[in-house]
């Protein structure tokens, strides 16, 4: 038995501060962490609830790392772990009060719903992006004046500044693409979301034309599922993320009118994993979608 009452392997194992830099991996794995403590030494999430005031539901949440750390409640919570030596506990409060930091997207709160704040944190951290979609084309690949279309075509009674908040939003999400370590992103067009006219004829050819741009970058694959071929694509539109830590599962992002549906469990990421196969599948090659698209454009 090691110090403290702890069996060897329960210790708060060492993260790679370089692989986890990240505020949103390191609150995962964090999470992760703390969920393996408390599984280590058989205490039920409705026990570790009490003992920092809260229900069994926020210790799922702070487990799976959708929410931000009070390092008082950490603190608690590794002391009901047996994590009592000094140094292990200091260097695990260090990591929350980095995992705590406001990412850039603080500052948009005001027009960032709460339910699509979880996605751009893990869109930030994620080492691969898979994307499949039928309305419109992808967030990080809209032009301006298309997000403007969009957004303006949801609006729900904001005024024009909020709503140019969301577009201004969309804009800096998109300088991920050209980050030192950006992730690979693979886009699968439905060819509805290519043809559907958001604003004007132009502003349509320009978003066309942007698209056959992006196609050109080492980290952006872009693909087009054909009318011929929308048999294959029997799921709604949905997101792969990838990171980058091996503690990381995928997670499954599926978007709704008002919420967001977030999936890590492996037998359903693995479902929505074998559907994206079998669209990329059925999917135009790069370089046909870029001669689609290309198409496309001239026609306009």
């Amino acid at each position: 038995m090691a110090a403290g009452g702890r069996t060897p392997g329960d210790e708060p194992q060492p993260l790679d501060p370089a692989r986890s830099s990240s505020p949103t991996v390191l609150r995962i794995v964090i999470g992760t962490q703390l969920r393996r403590l408390r599984e280590a030494h058989g205490i039920t999430r409705e026990i570790a609830g009490e003992t920092i005031r809260a229900s069994h539901a926020k210790i799922s949440r702070l487990e799976l790392g959708r929410v931000g750390f009070k390092e008082r409640d950490v603190a608690d919570l590794l002391k009901l772990y047996g994590v009592t030596r000094a140094p292990e506990r200091e260097a695990f409060l260090r990591l929350v009060r980095q995992a705590n930091t406001p990412g850039w997207w603080h500052r948009y709160s005001d027009v960032l719903p709460g339910w699509f704040e979880m996605y751009v944190r893990l869109e930030q951290a994620a080492s691969a992006i898979r994307s499949y979609q039928v309305q419109f084309v992808p967030g990080l690949f809209q032009t301006e004046e298309y997000a403007r279309a969009v957004i303006t075509s949801d609006a729900r009674g904001e005024s024009p500044d909020d709503l140019e908040r969301r577009v201004h939003l969309r804009m800096t999400r998109q300088k991920l693409l050209a980050e030192p370590h950006a992730p690979t992103f693979t886009a699968i067009l439905d060819e509805a979301a290519v043809r559907r006219p958001y604003g004007s004829r132009r502003v349509l050819r320009e978003q066309l034309e942007h698209l056959v741009a992006l196609g050109e970058l080492p980290n952006v694959t872009l693909r087009v599922l054909r009318f011929d071929d929308a048999a294959s694509a029997t799921a709604g539109p949905f997101t792969v993320l990838r990171f980058a830590e091996p503690d990381l599962p995928d997670v499954v992002y599926i978007e709704q009118l008002t919420s967001a549906v977030y999936l890590d469990k492996p037998a359903e990421v693995g479902h929505y994993r074998a559907a994206m196969d079998r669209i990329a599948t059925a999917a135009a090659s790069p370089q046909e979608s870029t001669a689609l698209l290309a198409r496309l454009a001239r026609e306009l």
